[in-house]
């Protein structure tokens, strides 16, 4: 082989190898569905700890880290047992702070059917509000909770669902299961206003604006394959058949 016959090999070689799709470093999404341009910060005046599981640090459409980008001032932390966690046992354990956990339950004090005085008495005085929320598929998250003797301890919190979850993309277990970045965007609007927050300049919308951009562009994507011929269409079905 000559020079320009290995050259050409080569070519060939390279133009069969497999191309992978960049991710954007912030969002992890695909150039094409990147959404950062759609971020918006701004500052809740209640500190979010978002723990994230491991599978739903994979899964390109993970709501607890598109919440993080808008969130001053909050966390996002991976795991399944943060018993062990240093980070996490020093943010409970922070002084400053009072920390409760948005999760569901018997146990939780349901934010909605709370009055404007006990909301306001649902922190200490002197302290600020730190919130805990588990981001993961109920599963998961449940899992995480039992498992992590740190968190089991805290005060839970939860609310009554005022509308249908709009996650349209991903099914929910039932119509009152909101994304995590829905249940955050309610919790601050029932107990933002306890903690400084102008609930009434609606700056808190920023997280559903992000939120309806990932949603409505995904649904494009959905739209624009069912238009294309039907043996080029991706079948989840059909390939499992085979």
């Amino acid at each position: 082989m000559n020079l320009q016959e290995y050259h050409e090999r080569r070519q060939l070689l390279l133009s069969q190898e497999k191309t992978y799709r960049e991710l954007c470093t912030t969002c992890l999404q695909p150039s094409f569905g990147c959404y950062c341009s759609h971020v918006q910060q701004f500052d809740p005046a209640i500190s979010f700890v978002i723990l994230i599981h491991p599978i739903e640090v994979k899964r390109r459409i993970a709501t607890g880290r598109m919440s993080h980008l808008c969130l001053k001032n909050s966390h996002l932390i991976m795991g399944q047992d943060y018993s062990g966690s240093v980070q996490v046992q020093n943010l409970i354990d922070d002084p400053q702070f009072h920390s409760v956990i948005l999760y569901p339950g018997v146990k939780s004090q349901n934010l909605t059917e709370m009055s404007s005085a006990q909301r306001d008495a649902l922190v200490p005085v002197g302290k600020k509000l730190r919130i805990f929320v588990v981001d993961g598929t109920w599963a998961t998250a449940k899992k995480m909770v039992r498992q992590s003797k740190n968190l089991v301890s805290l005060p839970r919190i939860c609310f009554s669902p005022s509308s249908p979850s709009n996650f349209r993309v991903r099914k929910q277990p039932q119509a009152h299961c909101y994304s995590t970045i829905e249940a955050i965007h309610h919790t601050i609007e029932l107990v933002g206003h306890s903690q400084g927050f102008a609930t009434a300049s609606r700056e808190h919308d920023k997280l559903l604006y992000v939120f309806d951009k990932m949603v409505e562009r995904q649904l494009d994507f959905i739209r624009k394959a069912e238009e294309k011929p039907d043996h080029l269409r991706y079948r989840r079905d059909r390939k499992r058949s085979a």
